[in-house]
């Protein structure tokens, strides 16, 4: 491509967008890169049902168990019951008002999840939401 010199219609601007497109695809793939990084509890597999509560401001306080049962808190495990108890304690005397929100893998028992209930009740948990997935109609 040559540069038009000469003295008729003067200087010629022309945008070049290829910069810009380089820079949208390196931010398209840096976002789609880091957002499956930024999941704050561990990954499991929720009953479906009929009807539930919307997820409402602000956000609870998520604890799942995972089908080898396997408590966590965020990302962080919790292999004994006091330590668990505690983190619940820490987290109600910081916030009392903090909802509390079990994530419990479809394929577990109920005396599995009855368990984890009795475990946050002791923490001082007076109320505890069950996660579920809604059924698609």
């Amino acid at each position: 491509m040559g540069m038009a010199v000469g003295g008729r219609g003067g200087v010629k601007a022309d945008i070049n967008v290829t910069p810009l497109v380089d820079v949208v695809l390196v931010l398209l793939i840096i976002f789609m890169v880091v957002t499956p990084l930024a999941q704050q509890d561990k990954d499991v597999t929720l009953p479906t049902a009929a009807q539930g509560e919307p997820r409402e401001k602000p956000e609870p306080l998520v604890f799942s168990l995972t089908a080898d049962k396997m408590l966590y808190v965020g990302n962080e495990s919790f292999p004994d019951a006091a330590r668990f108890q505690e983190r619940v304690q820490q987290e109600l005397r910081a916030r009392p008002d903090r909802k509390l929100l079990l994530k419990a893998d479809e394929t577990l028992t109920c005396g599995d999840v009855l368990g984890v209930l009795q475990q946050s009740r002791d923490a001082g948990a007076l109320k505890v939401s069950l996660g579920v997935s809604m059924r698609k109609n």
